[in-house]
């Protein structure tokens, strides 16, 4: 954990949480990829995650997932966990989370990041400022080291969920 923020920060950032949001690939799926006969992508997720989607949600808090990639897989499991705020294909993810903040009634410091790769690094640096962040356990270590929290488990396998559940914790 970054120890430049002590508990007594962490409590009165986690209450101020209202937007959890989190990349797909190395967070919610394992970066594994299935094809089909047909060529298709499927991806795995976990359903422990989508528990945490619900577990944020009983809190008042909302969800989203911003992706460099588009995929149908990821557009059909944020349909089925009614996620309201879905961004596919981003490459500027710091830009992208300006234009939420501009689009929407959320302040950086009702930001909470979850993210395992370089893609993700210059928005956890952003999102650092005010809010939380994590990576999943399995993170690369540039990732690992710029997050606030560090997840139990890996991605794809609930590491969503260990974020959720330790904004949760450090709320109440």
């Amino acid at each position: 954990m970054n120890s430049q923020l002590d508990r007594n920060e962490i409590v009165s950032r986690a209450k101020k949480i209202k937007l959890v949001l989190t990349d797909n690939d190395g967070v919610l799926t394992d970066t594994g990829v299935y094809y089909s006969d047909a060529g298709e992508i499927m991806k795995r997720f976990s359903i422990r995650d989508g528990m945490g989607v619900e577990r944020l949600r009983d809190c008042g808090i909302e969800t989203g997932i911003m992706s460099g990639e588009i995929s149908g897989s990821i557009k059909t499991r944020a349909d089925k966990l009614t996620i309201k705020y879905l961004y596919l294909g981003i490459k500027d993810k710091p830009k992208k989370l300006l234009e939420i903040l501009a689009k929407t009634d959320f302040k950086l410091e009702e930001i909470a990041y979850i993210g395992d790769d370089y893609n993700d690094l210059d928005v956890i640096n952003t999102v650092n400022q005010k809010g939380l962040t994590a990576a999943p356990q399995d993170a690369m270590p540039k990732i690992i080291d710029a997050v606030i929290y560090r997840c139990k488990t890996n991605g794809g396998q609930g590491a969503f969920r260990d974020f959720a559940e330790w904004i949760i914790a450090h709320r109440y």
